[in-house]
């Protein structure tokens, strides 16, 4: 069980965050028009999870737009914004907001995967909803980055989560030696 705050109160998540280093939980989604995207059908690319709420907050809509806007800065790697929102209000939103680069996804047909990844709120006034985190998985969807943002009225680093896998290597077995001493 992970804590974060919402306006400075503490809540709690239904786990943890995946482990950097490890294989992405496998998971499948629903996109706006209603068909399925699986961890399987991205193999071979990099991901980026952008884990949030609702699109009908200011500071989840923010970041879909920040992500649409920059996704073309890392070839070979797709942007999934991952809610509960209805693919119908997901499309609305992005066809309102000309989002056209990253690919909002819904958990509604998949709750498992908020419980897969960690990131169900099991308190707090937003209890069932999906609290803001990144993920992103390499080509071999391994977890490289996490982040579970610590206040959910915050941002998401998004230039931490970009440069990560603008820049990602393998680290080399002396790498490992040496952020394990």
């Amino acid at each position: 069980m992970a804590t974060l705050t919402f306006e400075g109160n503490p809540i709690h998540t239904n786990g943890e965050l995946p482990i950097i280093g490890r294989p992405c939980p496998p998971f499948t989604l629903t996109r706006t028009d209603l068909s399925e995207i699986s961890s399987v059908d991205l193999e071979g690319q990099r991901v980026i999870l952008n884990i949030f709420p609702s699109l009908d907050t200011t500071i989840c809509a923010k970041g879909v737009r920040t992500f649409d806007a920059r996704a073309s800065e890392v070839p070979n790697t797709v942007v999934l914004c991952v809610s509960q929102d209805l693919p119908f209000a997901q499309a609305r939103f992005c066809k309102a907001e000309e989002i056209n680069d990253v690919m909002p996804v819904s958990t509604f047909r998949h709750p498992e995967f908020g419980a897969d990844f960690g990131v169900t709120m099991v308190d707090g006034p937003l209890r069932g909803l999906l609290a803001r985190a990144l993920v992103v998985l390499d080509e071999n969807s391994t977890v490289v980055h996490t982040e579970l943002v610590p206040e959910l009225a915050c941002e998401a680093d998004y230039d931490t989560a970009l440069d990560i896998i603008h820049n990602h290597h393998r680290p080399c077995a002396e790498d490992a030696l040496l952020t394990s001493e």
